[in-house]
């Protein structure tokens, strides 16, 4: 019975259990949407300090602050080339697949209001300056109330280039920022002990109110996403990783606990402590993953991508709705765009997915209400696509530095297999 002190297996019965009690008693999976929405509140309880401690605590000890730049600047221009590749691989397979052919939707017998609410999110982007504008908090400490991760980033930034300027007392702050880091890593190491709970709840959740009824209906639809995601990550991001010299089998098997807390919870963000721990661990260099992932997490959504541009497709099949390849390429670029406004939590991508229609406006809008039903399960393929995008990224971006330890990698990824996957055995040293 030694398995079951692993965390992944935990996560799997948690999982197992929260989806026969969605499909046999739905309205008690229903209400135990509480359990998976109190988990995620825990971990985003630590996830605005975590990335202050790292980054800041990183950047002061960094020798060359130039470096940060560098960093900045690679991780930006790989996040643009896969978020391409994202994009494009999305129309191919919605022209292959053509998920949404034999619909014949009549838009006029669409419920708009069940949509309505997203569109509205969606119709709040605002203009560039007003984006901008949205990247400084209105204080030091509402970015950390607020949870905006990209304020949270540019704050640590700026503490971090203070400290480095002040020669040995930037030291010795750095060295407080650090320790106070190690406590809410430790933080992290007793909430993830209720991750199997969260599992259970957040699947109880999706099952019990969506039903199998409603995944049939779209069955093909998110069959074409799953297997386009996959094809993506064994593909695109599997040659990228044996450029970079590992296997993606190998690293997708070391992040499975992630992978299942993700499947579970169906949010990526339930994982970012974690995964920027393990990407340490795998000889990653603490500014490295502390730059690369919470960015990522803004501007490296490959599962959002592949889901935009395939659903985009499905629903102007679904409608019977003709788009030219002017208007399809201008998707394209409007995604490009709309994605790096999707964050990790659940159903941002279909938020982002109504603002990107304003580019076809024959698609009706009230079309959304279609995917209403199956979009939590999307959601969890999004997520875990993302997640394993940005822990790649990490490790590409710091081999393009050389601040990868390769031998660490390798050793790493091969004794995995030997390795508990106990809750406390999720990390080791935090970065830092």
């Amino acid at each position: 019975m030694r398995f079951l002190k692993q965390l992944y297996v935990q996560v799997l019965i948690g999982i197992g259990a929260g989806i026969a009690v969605g499909a046999f008693y739905p309205d008690l999976g229903v209400q135990l949407k509480p359990l998976g929405d109190m988990f995620i509140k825990l971990v985003k309880l630590v996830i605005a300090p975590v990335i202050f401690c790292t980054v800041a605590g990183g950047i002061a000890r960094m020798s060359d602050l130039k470096a940060v730049g560098r960093v900045g600047g690679k991780a930006l221009i790989y996040f643009e080339v896969l978020s391409t590749l994202a994009l494009a691989l999305g129309l191919l397979a919605g022209h292959v697949l053509q998920p949404g052919r034999g619909f014949n939707i009549d838009p006029a017998t669409l419920d708009p209001s069940v949509a309505a609410g997203y569109v509205v999110k969606a119709s709040h982007g605002g203009s560039l300056v007003e984006h901008l504008m949205d990247l400084v908090p209105e204080t030091f400490f509402g970015a950390f109330a607020d949870g905006n991760l990209l304020q949270v980033l540019i704050l640590a930034i700026l503490v971090g280039f203070g400290c480095a300027r002040m020669g040995r007392m930037g030291q010795q702050a750095a060295a407080a920022i650090e320790g106070i880091g190690r406590v809410f890593f430790a933080v992290i190491h007793i909430v993830v002990i209720f991750a199997p709970i969260g599992a259970f709840g957040a699947m109880g959740f999706t099952v019990g109110k969506y039903g199998a009824r409603s995944l049939v209906q779209l069955s093909y639809l998110v069959g074409a996403f799953y297997m386009t995601s996959i094809v993506f990550i064994v593909v695109v991001l599997g040659a990228v990783a044996a450029l970079s010299g590992f296997s993606i089998f190998k690293f997708v098997r070391y992040i499975r606990e992630e992978l299942l807390i993700v499947l579970g919870t169906s949010s990526s963000e339930s994982v970012l402590p974690q995964i920027m721990e393990k990407m340490v661990r795998l000889g990653a260099s603490a500014p490295v993953t502390g730059l690369v992932i919470p960015t990522g997490y803004s501007f490296n959504l490959d599962g959002t991508n592949i889901y935009m541009t395939l659903a985009t497709l499905f629903l102007a099949q679904a409608t019977n709705s003709h788009l030219s390849w002017g208007q399809e390429l201008a998707i394209l670029g409007v995604a490009m765009l709309t994605s790096k406004g999707a964050s990790g939590v659940t159903g941002a991508g279909f938020i982002v997915l109504a603002a990107t229609l304003t580019v076809a406006p024959q698609i009706p809008i009230a079309a959304l209400a279609v995917l209403v039903g199956v979009d939590r399960f999307m959601s969890q393929c999004r997520a875990l696509t993302n997640l394993i995008g940005n822990g790649v990224a990490t490790l590409v971006v710091a081999r393009w530095e050389n601040q990868l330890d390769r031998d660490r990698l390798r050793f790493e990824l091969e004794q995995d297999r030997h390795r508990a996957g106990t809750a406390g055995d999720l990390v080791s040293d935090p970065p830092g």
